[in-house]
C-alpha cells in the first residue's frame, strides 16, 4: 500500500467510521491521557472504550485482541478498586516493580503468548496468530503493572503498541492504528511523567 492508497483509504474509512468506533477511539484517547496524569478516572473511560473496541476487533477476526479487551475489562475493575484502596490508605501512588513483579510480568507475557498462539492456531481462522498473540500478551503484562501503579507498565504497553501499529495497518484498521500510534507517543511521556513524580517523591 503506497502513500496515495493509504491516504485514500484513510479518507474513505473516516467517512465510513461508525459511532461505535469513534466512541472507542475517543474514550481510548481519554483513558491514556488520564493514565499519564495518574488520574483514577482512566478506568471508567477505559471500560467504555474496551466494550466498544471488543465488538469491532471481533468483527475484524483479531481474536486475541478481542480477548485482550476482556482482560482489559477485568484489569480495569481490579485497577479501579486497587487505586481507590491505595488512595484511602495513603500508600505511595507510583512505585517501581520489585524483582518478583518483574518476573511475574515476564511470565504473563511469555505464558500468555504461548497460550494465545496455540488457541488462535488451533481454533480460529486467524492469519496473524503469532503477532496478534504477542500484542495481547505484552499488553496483559502492562495492564497488570498499571493496576499496581508500577512505572514499568509504560514499557510493556509500548512494546505492545509498537507491534500493534503495523498489525492494525495490515488489517486496514487505520483509525485504530492511528489511535495506537497516539497511545505510543503519549505512553513515552507517561513514563517520563511517572518517573519524574517517583524521583521527586524519593
Amino acid at each position: 500500500m503506497d502513500l496515495h492508497d493509504a491516504g485514500a483509504l484513510l479518507i474513505e474509512q473516516i467517512r465510513k467510521t461508525s459511532v461505535l468506533e469513534w466512541t472507542a477511539v475517543a474514550f481510548g484517547v481519554s483513558q491514556v491521557l488520564l493514565a499519564r496524569k495518574n488520574n483514577i478516572l482512566l478506568y471508567p473511560t477505559g471500560i467504555i472504550s474496551v466494550c466498544c473496541a471488543s465488538i469491532l476487533l471481533f468483527q475484524s477476526s483479531l481474536y486475541a485482541e478481542t480477548l485482550l479487551q476482556g482482560y482489559y475489562l477485568l484489569m480495569s475493575i481490579y485497577g479501579w478498586a486497587n487505586w481507590k484502596n491505595q488512595s484511602a490508605s495513603g500508600a505511595s501512588k507510583i512505585t517501581r516493580s520489585s524483582s518478583r513483579e518483574k518476573w511475574i510480568a515476564w511470565a504473563i507475557a511469555g505464558v500468555g503468548w504461548g497460550l494465545l498462539y496455540w488457541i488462535l492456531r488451533t481454533y480460529t481462522d486467524s492469519d496473524v496468530s503469532g503477532v496478534d498473540a504477542f500484542v495481547s500478551s505484552t499488553a496483559w503484562a502492562g495492564m497488570w503493572l498499571l493496576a499496581k501503579r508500577k512505572l514499568e507498565n509504560w514499557i510493556w504497553l509500548n512494546v505492545s503498541n509498537l507491534v500493534a501499529i503495523p498489525l492494525l495497518l495490515y488489517k486496514e484498521l487505520l483509525m485504530f492504528s492511528f489511535l495506537t500510534l497516539f497511545l505510543f507517543v503519549v505512553a513515552i511521556f507517561g513514563y517520563l511523567d511517572w518517573k519524574k513524580t517517583l524521583d521527586n517523591d524519593g
